[in-house]
């Protein structure tokens, strides 16, 4: 291996295992950084994307799969301010649309993508966050508009949105339930968050219980199907807005109708299929940077740290469940 090539995982064809690979070392273009990647985090998508059942990620093999990472600016291409090399950044910057990934040792990311890493974070912890911070931001902040003094509801809060859901409804002075297993009751008790045990509580009780029947003013549906329906009976009268990242399926909305109250669908890839609105997200994580230095939002990893020739094991950790936090993929340099 030489300057010209680096290593890489790399999808060689579905449903396949990851392959290390030497592969062509990317050159930073206009408006591009060049990032020698430490950190990559797994999301529920690569899983996907590998089994091929993700045609809306719009990957052909071979690829590079891997949303998230953080590492080093290591060179900047033409127009590039905001970054010099040397800095440390994060950001949810390729692995769909046909851009290549982050499980690789260097990636040449879209300046407008990123942002400075928090100080106060590793680059394991940093590349946990920007796909689950970005997808909560644009569902709470720039769609409704969370105030302080809001009533939010969070369908399944200890996954990797659920939980920065309920930190940033927090942070932004909402009260703030959660759905979950009693095993996470104390993770989101920790958050500042009230756990609603799932599988003892009927939408009906628990809207009864907390909102006296009048329903939340912020539904975040982090899980979809029969939970998303559920969650179209839990907003309130005329002023509640339901948000769902998997609002894919057939639903009726008849309760949600009758209610009187807001949907929207959350669907953070877009700026990475079509090019379109890509400042946004690097804006979102600038902002975050700043909540997560003064300690109000931390990522949740899990403890096993995982490396290139443990990829496997660390898609198995997902697939399986038995991760508790975000699966991070340390990447080495030879």
């Amino acid at each position: 291996m030489n300057d010209q090539t680096m290593q890489a995982l790399v999808l060689e064809g579905f449903q396949q295992n990851l392959q290390l690979r030497e592969v062509p070392k990317p050159r930073p273009q206009k408006g591009q950084v060049l990032v020698q990647v430490k950190a990559s985090g797994v999301n529920p998508l690569d899983l996907k994307i590998k089994a091929g059942e993700a045609a809306h990620a719009k990957v052909s093999t071979p690829a590079i799969l891997g949303l998230d990472m953080a590492g080093i600016v290591a060179e900047v291409g033409e127009g590039i301010t905001k970054f010099k090399p040397g800095d440390e950044v994060y950001g949810a910057v390729g692995g769909v649309g046909g851009n290549p990934g982050t499980l690789a040792a260097y990636i040449a990311a879209d300046a407008e993508l990123l942002a400075h890493k928090p100080r106060n974070l590793s680059f394991r912890e940093a590349a946990a966050l920007p796909l689950t911070i970005i997808t909560a931001w644009e569902g709470l902040i720039d769609r409704a508009k969370v105030k302080a003094g809001n009533t939010v509801l969070v369908q399944g809060a200890a996954g990797g949105v659920g939980n920065v859901v309920v930190q940033l409804a927090r942070y932004f002075g909402a009260k703030v339930w959660g759905t979950i297993a009693p095993d996470d009751a104390v993770l989101l008790e920790n958050m500042g968050g009230i756990p609603i045990d799932y599988t003892k509580y009927a939408v009906a009780d628990y809207v009864q219980e907390y909102t006296a029947g009048e329903g939340f003013d912020i539904v975040y549906d982090t899980v979809g199907g029969a939970i998303l329906d559920a969650s179209f009976q839990a907003a309130k009268v005329y002023t509640g807005h339901v948000l769902s990242i998997l609002g894919w399926g057939t639903h009726n909305l008849a309760p949600l109708s009758f209610r009187g109250a807001t949907y929207s669908g959350v669907f953070t890839l877009r700026p990475l299929l079509t090019g379109l609105h890509k400042k946004h997200h690097g804006d979102i994580l600038q902002q975050a940077t700043a909540i997560i230095e003064a300690g109000a939002l931390k990522p949740y990893v899990d403890g096993v740290e995982y490396s290139f020739s443990s990829v496997q094991q660390a898609y198995e950790a997902l697939e399986k469940k038995t991760a508790r936090g975000k699966v991070v993929i340390s990447v080495p340099h030879l």
